[in-house]
């Protein structure tokens, strides 16, 4: 492809991203294929020669479109969003133009100081207290498996007797005995699958009960923590949720970073969503006692409008941490040596994206006040949507929103307790399969949840109403008023 071409297709697919954006509510939310579908209209083997890019673009739209979900829907409200923005979309174009690999300042010395400069924006925007140096990481769960492994050396270390930064890395889990980790019950999955990766083993995480708000019970790990003393292991680290997944519970950090204090335990926040609702002065109760955690995360690329994948990682000790991770080849060494940073060295990855050129065009684009407005519109919709579910008598509010994460339920008249975890199934899936919104559920205390999330970047107040009215209307044509038992 010559420079003629490329700025004709440029131009052509401009066009129609900008066409894609402004019409994407014309789609269904979530792609409407079956499983083999899209891949049984794929070729088995690769063209023997080059293809048009009008064909290509072609079969995109034809082909790849149609088995798409779109995240970028304004009736999204599954998981949590993967927002974009226009600015952000700016800054991608970019940063697949420059191609560059930012894996040290040598590589590219702006993208090194352009993210250490969004990291401490950041770190100011959301409240966290001086100290703190941030890196992006990929995901929440690629910082978290970090953190454990940062907190697998110090635990080991100490216990080899060979000094911080010396441990597993060194020796091998041979020498370290049984470490242990500690998260709620209401944790995200990463936390089990990352202790598996670290080497500590799925049987040694402890899962620590909650409250009726959802949160982490302080004294309960105060109680696991010294039972496994007592047994001769090692706690290592205690990982602290600020917005659970399933129903935004928020863990104690103040009370739980005192317990660590006690027992030299690191402790890691995980705020990857709503630690982004931290750009509001009012909501920085959530992180009450931060400055005792050894590491926070929290995902732009979740609510701050900014392209997956981006997140926020924070260490309060980042010699400890880097040396967890440092290594140095002859074919990486320098002539700037430790008077740069090199990111490289803050994680699992060599290789880096040119992350922070989307957060500078996305906080620059919005400012701070606009980044606010914008998730208390979202915040203020998913009150909104709760107060109407608590007035309907066929509905039931199961977790009120804290942020902008409600869950429900449909609750007919006549229907057994039994029976209503089969019929909000139902009912989940003839909404997603109307292809008008997307949500998901979970589970609260084992009963059946809807979970509905505002957060998409074009949500206005009338696509939560048609959500809900057309809610109420698939509920009510599942189950009629005055029936009295399941089909």
């Amino acid at each position: 492809m010559n420079s003629a071409d490329f700025r004709r297709h440029a131009h052509d697919l401009v066009d129609w991203m900008a066409d894609y954006l402004d019409g994407v509510e014309e789609f269904p939310v979530k792609a409407p294929v079956r499983p083999g579908e899209i891949a049984g209209r794929l070729a088995g083997s690769p063209p023997h020669a080059g293809e048009p890019m009008a064909t290509i673009l072609a079969d995109f739209r034809s082909v790849i479109l149609p088995g798409m979900t779109h995240w970028q829907h304004p009736s999204f409200f599954a998981y949590f969003q993967a927002n974009s923005s226009r600015p952000s979309v700016l800054a991608e174009m970019l940063t697949a133009t420059l191609g560059a690999q930012c894996m040290m300042w040598e590589t590219s010395p702006a993208a090194t100081e352009l993210e250490g400069r969004m990291l401490e924006w950041l770190r100011q925007m959301i409240g966290l207290p001086e100290g703190f140096v941030g890196s992006i990481q990929d995901t929440a769960s690629t910082a978290t498996l970090c953190a454990i492994l940062a907190a697998r050396e110090r635990a080991s270390a100490h216990g080899v007797g060979m000094g911080v930064g010396v441990g597993v890395n060194e020796t091998g889990m041979n020498d370290s005995g049984v470490l242990t980790a500690y998260c709620s019950v209401e944790a995200h999955s990463s936390v089990e699958k990352n202790v598996k990766i670290a080497g500590l083993g799925r049987a040694n995480l402890r899962q620590i009960s909650v409250g009726d708000d959802f949160g982490m019970l302080p004294a309960d790990l105060d109680r696991a923590i010294e039972a496994d003393l007592a047994k001769g292991c090692r706690p290592a680290c205690v990982v602290a949720t600020v917005g659970t997944t399933g129903v935004s519970g928020f863990d104690p950090l103040r009370a739980i970073g005192e317990v660590c204090r006690k027992h030299d335990v690191w402790l890691h926040v995980d705020a990857a969503w709503a630690g982004n609702a931290l750009v509001l002065p009012e909501m920085r109760w959530m992180i009450d006692g931060v400055e005792l955690a050894d590491s926070f995360v929290f995902n732009p690329h979740k609510w701050l409008f900014t392209n997956f994948d981006c997140s926020a990682f924070y260490v309060r000790n980042p010699a400890e941490f880097v040396r967890v991770f440092d290594i140095l080849p002859e074919y990486l060494k320098t002539r700037d040596g430790s008077s740069v940073t090199n990111y490289r060295d803050w994680g699992i990855q060599l290789g880096r994206r040119f992350r922070a050129l989307k957060l500078w065009f996305v906080i620059r684009s919005y400012g701070v006040e606009g980044l606010q407005q914008l998730i208390r519109s979202h915040i203020e919709m998913a009150h909104s949507l709760a107060e109407d579910i608590e007035m309907a008598e066929d509905f039931e509010l199961l977790r009120p929103p804290v942020l902008s994460l409600l869950c429900f339920r449909f609750r007919p008249q006549g229907a057994d307790e039994q029976s209503l975890d089969e019929i909000n199934e139902r009912l989940l899936q003839t909404i997603n399969d109307s292809g008008k919104l997307y949500v998901t559920h979970t589970r609260i205390n084992g009963t059946y949840a809807i979970r509905f999330v505002v957060g998409q970047t074009s949500t206005e107040p009338r696509h939560v109403r048609e959500a809900w009215t057309r809610i109420q209307d698939l509920a009510r044509d599942l189950w009629p008023a005055g029936r009295s038992a399941p089909d």
